[in-house]
């Protein structure tokens, strides 16, 4: 593990590519798996899926995430998008069973779309550093700079989920989402919070 400086910034292909590699299941995934209904996903391969995220790049559109560097070199990726873009999430138990609280806005006080922090990969050595930390915040920055009224997030509780591994926490964690000024507005899935910022209100 190292403390040393990170850096954010909005993702590009290369920083990804680089990042996730040729192993291990961000190269098996490519971070589509909330982008692809599972009937799509079933039907894709790792490089239709990895063909699929560059295509995001290429599209002339915000970057689907961002990415956490030291010494120049990618550490860490968050995705962030629209939830409008993850059709699994928009069809999950967790923000079903959330009901109300996951749709229109805070006290009928926010406007903007609704911006969904949908997965975290951060590489061996560089965990619990503050790379999470530093991703989620830039994630927060780049769905503001893009007119996001609302971040949301579906942070893992580890303290109902004890054993939750990392595998299955890429969700985050509960703790990191509150730390980072978010607050629960379900908790119908135990283990499985749905959180939300609110980042632009009405005058």
């Amino acid at each position: 593990m190292t403390t040393r400086p990170v850096t954010t910034a909005p993702a590009d292909w290369p920083g990804v590519e680089r990042l996730f590699g040729a192993r291990g299941e961000p190269s098996r995934c490519w971070c589509r798996f909330f982008a692809l209904t599972g009937a799509d996903w079933n039907g894709s391969t790792a490089s239709d899926r990895k063909n699929q995220l560059q295509a995001k790049f290429d599209a002339g559109t915000p970057a689907p995430g961002v990415l956490a560097f030291r010494d120049g070199k990618p550490v860490g990726w968050c995705a962030v998008e629209p939830r409008d873009c993850y059709p699994r999430i928009l069809r999950s138990q967790v923000l079903k069973a959330a009901g109300p609280a996951a749709h229109g806005g805070t006290g009928g006080k926010t406007e903007g779309p609704v911006w969904s922090v949908s997965c975290f990969v951060v590489a061996p050595g560089h965990r619990r550093s503050g790379v999470a930390a530093a991703l989620l915040r830039a994630a927060v920055g780049h769905a503001v700079s893009h007119g996001a009224g609302i971040v949301e997030g579906y942070p893992v509780d580890p303290a109902l989920r004890p054993k939750a591994g990392p595998a299955d926490l890429y969700h985050g964690t509960l703790k990191l989402f509150l730390d980072a000024g978010f607050e629960v507005v379900s908790d119908a899935v135990p283990g499985r919070a749905v959180v939300r910022l609110a980042v632009r209100t009405r005058p």
